[in-house]
């Protein structure tokens, strides 16, 4: 069986485990019917967090290679913190290669493992919004004023929350 069929037949999987007992903190679904290896999730944001009451929209693409290696995760709705670039790109541990970092920031076991599901990277997502790692960030303006002007940074989110609440 090719890799391309297995992470098909995964991913149909998952979507269906998905739609059966859907979560209340997200939902999930394709971007088209046609292409299981693209992905749009909304996000809610957070009870007792800066992101409640958000509605964050992102894409997950996921590689042929799927679950050897990771999919990348980009947030399509507007967002400010620490973690995800300017372009929406998402930056966490789960989501990177497997394997040791050559920078040695990442054990290889908090990296992608083939064992994590759209379900657990969703998860470790709105978790990474609750408590933003400012370590290693993917926005470092986001990052600084997070620990230098937190009043704007609560500022900035609350504008991305409520233009997710118009769109």
């Amino acid at each position: 069986m090719s890799t391309d069929t297995t992470a098909s037949l995964l991913l149909k999987k998952q979507l269906a485990e998905l739609m059966k007992s859907p979560d209340s903190g997200f939902s999930a679904g394709l971007v088209d019917d046609n292409d299981i290896f693209k992905w749009e999730v909304l996000i809610i944001g957070p009870p007792d967090t800066l992101y409640e009451g958000g509605f964050f929209k992102a894409h997950l693409y996921f590689p042929k290679e799927y679950p050897l290696r990771p999919p990348r995760m980009k947030f399509v709705t507007e967002m400010w913190h620490p973690n995800i670039d300017q372009n929406g790109d998402v930056c966490i541990s789960i989501l990177h290669e497997p394997g040791d970092d050559k920078w040695g920031y990442e054990k290889a076991s908090e990296r992608w493992l083939p064992v994590h599901t759209v379900e657990t990277i969703i998860i470790s997502v709105i978790s990474m919004l609750a408590e933003p790692n400012d370590e290693s960030p993917a926005n470092v303006d986001a990052a600084k004023q997070w620990r230098e002007a937190y009043p704007e940074f609560k500022r900035r989110v609350a504008r991305c929350v409520r233009k997710s609440q118009e769109e």
